[in-house]
């Protein structure tokens, strides 16, 4: 079974929709025993940093996502969370990722929302059979700085992470359930991990 995390965040149906056209079953739930028995959890979202880390405090779903062995995917504001802190309300975060999460500077077109393709890609399980030249869909107005967990950077304004990977973590700041085939694929790469 897979998990999706639910809390103070927005994006959960679509993920789950997603899910389930892969032929895969899942639950959004935030009871911790559900989320711990998962073979697989996804951490989605869209959101602000701050409410949504009190949110996940109150329920202590911080303490188990940071507990949990198998493999755990962050999506968009999931891969944000994971990250040390967040200039988004001066926010601490789980600290997964040797990063911190930025605000884009002040542009004509912030936030980020569109297609993107990548600036590089390095070896993961979870990019097999991507390719640099493949587009996938943006919604945000923060990101991720590159850091040693950083498996693929996009470039939009300033070069920042993409897709993020640390032991049984991975993040992508892109919405693959919103990416078409791309998306797809990504997806069906966690999913068989």
């Amino acid at each position: 079974m897979i998990a999706i995390i639910q809390y103070n965040a927005g994006n959960i149906r679509s993920v789950q929709n997603a899910i389930s056209r892969l032929g895969y079953k899942s639950i959004i739930t935030d009871n911790p025993e559900e989320i711990k028995k998962a073979d697989k959890v996804i951490f989605p979202g869209v959101g602000e940093a701050s409410s949504a880390m009190n949110y996940l405090k109150e329920r202590k779903l911080d303490e188990v996502i940071l507990s949990l062995k198998q493999p755990v995917l962050g999506i968009c504001l999931g891969l944000q969370l994971l990250c040390k802190s967040s200039e988004e309300g001066s926010t601490t975060c789980l600290g997964v990722f040797n990063t911190q999460t930025k605000q884009f500077p002040p542009k004509d077109k912030v936030p980020h929302i569109g297609w993107n393709n990548f600036s590089e890609l390095k070896v993961s399980p979870l990019l097999a059979g991507i390719n640099l030249t493949d587009d996938v869909y943006y919604v945000h107005g923060y990101y991720a700085e590159p850091c040693n967990e950083t498996v693929a950077t996009c470039n939009y304004i300033k070069e920042f992470s993409s897709v993020m990977q640390k032991d049984n973590f991975y993040a992508m700041q892109f919405h693959p359930e919103r990416s078409a085939s791309v998306g797809e694929q990504l997806l069906k790469n966690f999913l068989t991990l």
